[in-house]
């Protein structure tokens, strides 16, 4: 028997030499407890080196891949195929298939080879001759070093980071943004107070105190390209008759700064969102058109990735962020909560609030669909979510169109309640009637008691 055993400093061929001590599996490890008993086991018949690092790291990864890299196909050809009755033991069940299917060679892996390559491992050093210890340590951290950098760069598991961070990091800027934005508004509201109910927009307001800064120069700022002509009259004229207080040159200067700060984060917020909005389009397309591009970051950042969201069934995608409620709910036996995360989701948020729990459902069910057929599949068209979309919203329509006409009393359901409560009432009023006349019978047949 014949042992393919890979290293970082190459691959080596070992000769079993007594295949009976291969079936006492528990004690095999005693074979190899010195280098004089492991030479008796096994013997090193070749050892095809690593030129480099590069050359080691795409020998990895072909094994990780599955696949038979060059130098493995030039050592099996040269020495194993030589001596075809021979059986090669593999520590990779695929792998074997694979060369069993290229070069046509018995493989064979079994709990003994795998015992077996764990004892070589052990006494590995003194086994491969020429090969000192230091050397083939600093081999294996640099391919261990490099191959992680590979999967790290090519894991398909890896390819949403981007959009978690994103998400995350466009939240944390609207947080920032609200406060930044409300500490501003106070603290320019001692100065010019009416300025704050004239205009609402926020980005408008910063860029407008900017302009401005004092509020005795609104009258010499042109404000045309910020707000809008009737606006920037009203703006104009309230400074006039301000009731604000007098501030230094240094307050407004501090809070042009912060306005400052308000525009740059402004701006980099809406950078942010356009390359969020790219990247689900690119990565999730089906999801980001079944519950829009927030939502869908959102669901997969909760899961943790693309692939985790894609195991969650339906049921676990609808309530996905509000695990609380939930845990509360069973702990209290209360209902359970209808939705989380994908409350949001346009399509949701459009129905009435007796239909948001069935159209959640049915939302979360297509959704789990696109997001297995975008975690999973091989095409990275939207086909799929805009059908389904479709059919989402012509079901909402028919929920909206049956509520109204239950409440405008036309529907046949409504026709046929009301002719069932119509001759109900009719029937318990000839019923209380003839009680009625039977009550004044009965005191007329009474005889009088004088």
């Amino acid at each position: 028997m014949l042992v393919l055993f890979e290293t970082a400093a190459g691959y080596a061929i070992f000769k079993v030499l007594d295949e009976s001590k291969l079936q006492q599996v528990d004690s095999l490890h005693k074979e190899f407890e010195t280098p004089e008993k492991a030479n008796k086991v096994v013997k090193l018949k070749h050892f095809e080196k690593f030129q480099d690092t590069t050359e080691a790291l795409a020998a990895a990864t072909a094994l990780v891949e599955g696949k038979i890299g060059k130098n493995l196909k030039k050592v099996l050809k040269k020495i194993v195929a030589k001596e075809a009755h021979e059986q090669l033991a593999i520590s990779d069940v695929k792998l074997g298939g694979v060369i069993k299917e290229k070069l046509d060679l018995s493989c064979i892996h079994s709990p003994a080879v795998c015992e077996l390559m764990r004892c070589i491992r052990s006494q590995v050093e003194s086994l491969i001759t020429g090969l000192p210890s230091r050397e083939m340590a600093a081999m294996s951290l640099g391919l261990a070093h490099s191959l992680s950098r590979y999967k790290l760069k090519f894991s398909p598991d890896k390819v949403d980071t981007m959009i978690v961070q994103a998400i995350s990091l466009l939240d944390d800027l609207d947080k920032e943004l609200n406060n930044y934005i409300m500490r501003c508004r106070e603290w320019y509201g001692w100065h010019f107070p009416e300025l704050g109910k004239i205009i609402t927009d926020n980005l408008a307001y910063c860029k407008s105190v900017r302009h401005v800064g004092d509020r005795t120069n609104v009258a010499t700022t042109d404000l045309s390209e910020i707000l809008p002509e009737e606006i920037e009259a009203e703006v104009k004229l309230a400074a006039e008759i301000s009731m604000g207080t007098e501030v230094s040159e240094q307050d407004i200067n501090n809070i042009m700064h912060l306005c400052d700060q308000v525009i740059e984060i402004s701006d980099y917020r809406t950078q942010l969102y356009d390359y969020l909005k790219n990247r689900m389009m690119a990565i999730a397309p089906n999801l980001t058109l079944m519950v829009g591009e927030l939502v869908g970051a959102r669901l997969i950042s909760h899961a943790g990735s693309l692939l985790n969201l894609a195991k969650h069934p339906a049921s676990t995608v609808q309530i996905l962020g509000a695990e609380k409620a939930l845990f509360r709910a069973l702990k209290t036996r209360k209902d359970t909560p209808k939705y989380g995360l994908i409350y949001h989701a346009s399509l949701v948020g459009q129905t009435t609030a007796k239909n948001k729990g069935k159209i959640s459902r049915m939302l979360a069910a297509k959704a789990a669909l696109a997001i297995r057929y975008d975690a999973l599949g091989e095409d990275t068209n939207a086909e799929m979510g805009a059908e389904n979309r479709a059919k989402l919203e012509a079901r909402l329509r028919q929920l909206e169109e049956r509520g109204i006409r239950r409440i405008s009393g036309t529907g046949k359901a409504m026709a046929k309640a009301d002719k069932y409560q119509h001759k109900r009432l009719q029937r318990r009023k000839r019923k209380r009637k003839r009680e009625q006349l039977k009550l004044r019978n009965q005191k007329k047949s009474q005889p009088s008691q004088r």
